[in-house]
């Protein structure tokens, strides 16, 4: 699945267009359902807009899937999944640094 996705979507004349086109919308509309519930819940930040993170998890899932190809399937890329989930919910930052990393305007070292 993942091979006939990343085929499909990174060709210029895509063959299933309208299948491809669908099955992202679904994706998209999955993950909004995720994000909104969980900037309800209170385990998402209300801060963020839904179609950013939306674009931020499929572009980082486009590239992990991307990466795997390009190697030749030399790791298990199901055992990416959990280390990219626990990225984008815990981000980059560590816990100490993350209270004064507020105080730092972007683009600040």
């Amino acid at each position: 699945m993942a091979v006939l996705y990343q085929a499909e979507t990174h060709q210029s004349s895509r063959i299933a267009e309208d299948q491809i086109k669908e099955m992202s919308k679904m994706y998209l509309d999955i993950i909004s359902e995720i994000v909104e519930q969980g900037q309800q819940e209170g385990s998402i930040r209300k801060d963020l807009y839904v179609s950013l993170v939306k674009r931020f998890i499929i572009g980082s899932v486009d590239e992990v899937i991307n990466t795997w190809l390009h190697s030749d399937g030399k790791y298990d890329l199901v055992s990416m999944a959990d280390p990219l989930v626990e990225l984008f919910i815990r981000g980059i930052g560590s816990n100490e640094k993350i209270a004064a990393a507020g105080d730092i305007a972007i683009g600040d070292k």
